[in-house]
């Protein structure tokens, strides 16, 4: 599918079908015909009985307006429409469409998040020109929110280090991340948290790629590293537990959907 996102906030709606991106909370509807699910395209969301709370224009999804919604809670499930999490919209959807959803679901977090100026209070308007809020009483803009975070793998000679944490959504291991402080950059956010996290010390930090994360508002940006000195000494706060394991003896790792799991992929790709 092809997603062209809009310059504009704010457009003209036409009289033909659209792409709907609604959210329950942290649910994605979407539709199912003979096991099969789709994201809604109709003309508006009262044609599937609902009302949404905010509306959003994001952009052109294969030649069609594309919107994203918040919906009310208590809104439950009716007929063909169920309401799915956007790591199982990757999992039953694909890869083109969890980029969309994700950029979908950042907006709606957005605009529910940012209906009154930060500075004086005031109701903010949207912004026509670009994704932005404009206060009509003090003029500050706000701009949807963008939190950078490192994420890296850390190797020594045929071993990754791998770690647990109680955030993590099941019992899997995976690399080290951590969000990026003032003042600082990648690389010294890499070696801060590496020694906060686990207690070692790393050298040859090298880019990686980076990868947008919807989970709320960040872009991840890869690392991989090397083992300079120091023992694994867990924070116990961040991590729970934290080992060196060889590419033959991994323990259960993140899905397909993550960078996480593209750093991890390359480790065993380069020790076989």
């Amino acid at each position: 599918m092809n997603f062209v996102p809009a310059i504009e906030s704010i457009k003209e709606e036409k009289d033909e079908p659209s792409w709907w991106f609604a959210f329950l909370k942290d649910r994605l509807l979407v539709l199912e015909k003979e096991g099969e699910l789709s994201i809604p395209c109709v003309k508006d969301l009262a044609e599937l009985k609902l009302k949404p709370v905010r509306k959003q224009y994001l952009g052109e999804l294969d030649g069609r307006s594309c919107y994203s919604a918040e919906l009310p809670e208590g809104e439950s499930i009716k007929e063909n429409k169920i309401f799915i999490h956007l790591f199982s919209c990757f999992e039953q959807m694909g890869q083109d469409i969890f980029g969309v959803v994700g950029i979908a679901f950042q907006v709606v977090n957005w605009d529910r998040t940012h209906q009154y100026c930060g500075v004086c209070g005031t109701l903010t308007r949207d912004k026509k020109e670009e994704r932005a809020k404009v206060c009509p009483q003090c003029g500050m803009m706000h701009f949807p929110r963008l939190a950078p975070a490192v994420i890296v793998a850390v190797t020594k000679g045929d071993k990754i280090l791998l770690a647990h944490s109680d955030r993590f959504r099941g019992k899997f291991y995976s690399v080290l991340a951590g969000f990026v402080e003032l003042g600082e950059t990648f690389e010294e956010c890499v070696e801060r948290e590496i020694l906060e996290e686990v207690g070692i010390k790393v050298k040859n930090i090298r880019y990686f790629g980076s990868q947008p994360w919807p989970f709320p508002h960040s872009l991840m940006v890869g690392f991989t590293a090397e083992y300079d000195s120091g023992e694994i000494t867990i924070d116990d706060v961040e991590i729970t537990d934290a080992k060196w394991f060889t590419a033959d003896n991994l323990p259960l790792i993140p899905g397909k959907i993550s960078i996480a799991r593209q750093l991890i992929d390359w480790f065993v790709e380069n020790n076989h």
